[in-house]
């Protein structure tokens, strides 16, 4: 390549790259529209009449990525109002969820109880018994934080977090014995 083409060179990598930022760019602008769509229809629909599970669980995760904390646990807990008629694994998606809002508002109890409450409709969701560990380790309960972790590698022996998290805890352990 002679020092001419250089430049041209060097222009078409710098054309190439914004052109592939733009086309990322764009995506993450229609996919945030979309959110935020689905977002005005469900609130807008949900004032005016009472809605579904469905409905308030979608609003409430709405909410839960906005960081709205308070108002989420309000959908989440409409969510739940017909909980016998909720399919096993909705209801423990709910709770969780209802957990997560908790525990973002530092109501470890609350949160506590939410996670079991899930654990209680499908007993091995790892997300949930992830997220009680999690809660465990945060309130200083370092034995119960590993066995729940340990419990959630009994049922999926891959699982990241709780591999990572649990490592941490049994060295922690090694060295404080």
């Amino acid at each position: 390549m002679d020092t001419a083409s250089l430049p041209v060179f060097y222009l078409s990598i710098l054309v190439g790259l914004l052109g592939i930022l733009a086309i990322l760019l764009l995506r993450e602008i229609i996919k945030t529209r979309r959110i935020e769509s689905t977002y005005d229809k469900l609130r807008k629909k949900l004032q005016k009449e009472p809605g579904t599970a469905k409905e308030y669980y979608e609003l409430g995760s709405l909410y839960l990525d906005k960081k709205l904390h308070v108002q989420a646990a309000q959908l989440l807990k409409k969510a739940l109002k017909d909980e016998d008629e909720l399919e096993a694994e909705n209801k423990a998606l709910i709770y969780n969820a209802l957990g997560y809002a908790y525990f973002a508002q530092e109501q470890y109890d609350l949160a506590i109880r939410q996670y079991k409450a899930a654990l209680k409709a499908l007993p091995d969701y790892p997300t949930a018994l992830n997220n009680l560990a999690n809660i465990y380790e945060k309130k200083q309960l370092t034995a119960k934080a590993l066995e729940t972790y340990e419990k959630v590698l009994e049922t999926e022996p891959e699982n990241k977090t709780a591999k990572k998290r649990a490592e941490s805890l049994r060295k922690r352990f090694a060295t404080s014995s």
